[in-house]
């Protein structure tokens, strides 16, 4: 293909990504946005293989079509509750072609100093991005401790084994290949490894956007290593926009990337005990402060209520309670109310985790609100209903100077009139900071249990 009409294209595709991309930030054109992305994708593959001759190699259509049919089984089969560890999944296979795409280029006899340097930077952040991504879908799946976790002499092993990656980049550029291969491999794994390892709980949202981002990276390295402008246009947009996703992320819970890195923004103790699995069996119990008559239950709130703010969390996402807060929302609209959503910008456990939840659930984008626009609402609301939430609604960030969370922007439902709480237990959420709002006198509700549970008692008392 001509060089100069390969560009052209390039740039017109890059631009439709952009234009994808800027569809998917308004919530009614979302889903087109992601399709035309789709799309742009499809005809990056085809003119990458027109501009490198290989459109009739019949090896690498099988290996497509393979690739095709996998991923079509799995998006049957993955539940909506396991979008997070499948996000992060996917982000390391993205990092593991980048780096698969840099060993072969830096084996390459007829490589450049400049394309070994680029393919060997490549090598790196792909295989920190894929080791990286695989322990954080493995703490999001429960498979491991989703709590931060911390070896004897983490810090050092990890800046040893940064610097041994940085060295083995050095070799390539002196033309030691196969030593520069085999060391910038196995420290990357293991470094990638050490970093997922220290973050944990609350942190995972930005632990993925930031792993969505180095997969961006490594693939521009990777088409820096093979002159193919094309991937390092699309890569250099994912780069950037993870890179930005977590910026806006790490703002939204007042933290410094670093220090969610380090691990130093999840307690880790006594009082950050390991979260019971919320789909084991149990039987919810109805609690009501002492000072209040027994027989003004949850319903009777909610039977009066006009102006209703839900405030969904990880915990709905676990007992996959979704559906049943659909339904309670259709009977409250029913009896004349307004409801509405609180979404913190972490809740759940990754981005826009709980919008697609809700969604899956066919409840209106219209009704769901972002943080800043409906944090001063609580004070005038009727009743607010917690389903599954703990640190994002948690006073102590306010007020409790030293502790995980403080500084940290969260929902306001204290100041609301009229609580309930459809939580599992009243211990301390991931960040293991007691959550004060459970001791109020006045206006509280404890559903404790199972959040499904504690929705379908909800619906059938209204």
């Amino acid at each position: 293909m001509n060089p100069i009409l390969f560009y052209i294209l390039s740039a017109v595709l890059s631009g439709l990504v952009l234009f994808g991309l800027s569809m998917q930030s308004k919530v009614k054109s979302a889903v087109s946005g992601n399709l035309v992305c789709v799309g742009v994708m499809c005809f990056a593959i085809l003119l990458t293989l027109v501009n490198a001759n290989a459109v009739f190699n019949w090896k690498l259509w099988a290996a497509m079509a393979v690739g095709a049919v996998i991923s079509l089984i799995w998006a049957k089969k993955v539940k909506m509750i396991e979008m997070p560890q499948t996000v992060a999944l996917l982000n390391g296979i993205g990092g593991l072609a980048s780096a698969l795409v840099g060993s072969i280029e830096l084996v390459s006899s007829n490589s450049t100093v400049f394309a070994d340097i680029t393919a060997a930077l490549a090598l790196v952040i792909g295989a920190v991005t894929f080791s990286g991504s695989l322990v954080a879908a493995l703490k999001l799946a429960r498979i491991f401790d989703s709590r931060p976790s911390k070896l004897p002499g983490h810090s050092t092993i990890s800046i040893l084994l940064l610097a041994l990656c940085l060295i083995g980049v050095a070799l390539a550029a002196f033309g030691f290949r196969i030593a520069s291969l085999i060391i910038c491999t196995v420290c990357a794994l293991l470094f990638g490894w050490l970093f997922a390892l220290r973050v944990g709980g609350a942190d995972m949202p930005v632990a993925i956007s930031l792993l969505n981002s180095l997969s961006g990276v490594a693939g521009a390295l990777a088409g820096m290593a093979t002159a193919n402008v094309l991937l390092v246009a699309v890569s250099g947009i994912v780069g950037s926009s993870g890179l930005l996703l977590t910026q806006i992320m790490c703002r939204a819970m007042n933290r410094r990337l670093m220090d969610i890195l380090l691990g130093k923004t999840v307690a880790i103790g006594k009082t950050a005990e390991k979260q019971t699995d919320i789909t084991a069996e149990s039987s919810v119990k109805i609690t009501v402060p002492e000072e209040e008559p027994i027989e003004q239950s949850p319903a009777f709130s909610l039977k009066n209520a006009k102006n209703i703010i839900i405030v969904p969390g990880y915990g709905m996402a676990l007992s996959q309670a979704q559906h049943k807060v659909k339904e309670l929302c259709s009977r409250l609209e029913a009896n004349g109310a307004s409801v509405r959503f609180a979404i913190h910008p972490v809740a759940g456990r990754m981005p826009g985790h709980m919008n697609v939840l809700l969604a899956e659930a066919d409840i209106d984008y219209e009704q769901l609100y972002e943080l800043e626009s409906i944090n001063d609402d609580f004070k005038g609301c009727d009743v607010v209903i917690v389903v599954g939430a703990n640190d994002v609604m948690n006073p102590a960030a306010r007020e409790a100077e030293g502790t995980p969370i403080y500084g940290m922007p969260i929902l306001n439902v204290d100041e609301a009139p009229e609580v309930i709480i459809c939580n599992y237990d009243l211990r301390p959420g991931y960040a293991g900071v007691e959550n004060p709002l459970y001791s109020r006198s006045q206006g509280l509700r404890l559903l404790l249990g199972d959040a499904k549970e504690s929705l379908e008692i909800l619906i059938g008392e209204l």
